[in-house]
Formats: C-alpha cells, sequence, structure tokens
C-alpha cells in the first residue's frame, strides 16, 4: 500500500515538474511538499524495520 501510494505521488510530482506544465500555486506546491514528505517518511520507516530484522553477518576466523 504505501509504495503503490508513494509511486503515484512520484508521477504525479514528475508530471507537475515537467516543462510545458502550469506553473501551480505555492498551495500546490506545499501540499505537494507535505505528501512526499510523508512518503519518505514512511519509506524510511519501513526500511529501518527491515533493516532491524537482517541479522548481522557473521565473522569468521581470519576475517574482519
Amino acid at each position: 500500500m504505501q509504495l503503490s501510494m508513494g509511486e503515484e505521488l512520484l508521477e504525479y510530482a514528475r508530471g507537475v515538474l515537467d516543462a510545458g506544465q502550469r506553473v501551480p500555486s505555492s498551495v500546490e506546491y506545499r501540499w505537494l511538499a507535505c505528501r512526499l514528505t510523508e512518503a519518505l517518511s514512511d519509506a524510511l520507516r519501513v526500511a529501518d524495520s527491515r533493516g532491524q530484522r537482517i541479522p548481522a553477518p557473521q565473522e569468521q576466523d581470519g576475517e574482519r
């Protein structure tokens, strides 16, 4: 769910930033910045959670 929402938001943001498109208002840019911030926060939270579940590699004799 979070990834699909992030993908949709990124697609929308790319469309807004395309040359030749109308210039969004400051309110629209703020809305977009807020949604992108939320999506990035979600992605980082998920990545951090998954990273904590990955066991650390075991050191073998003679290796650092």
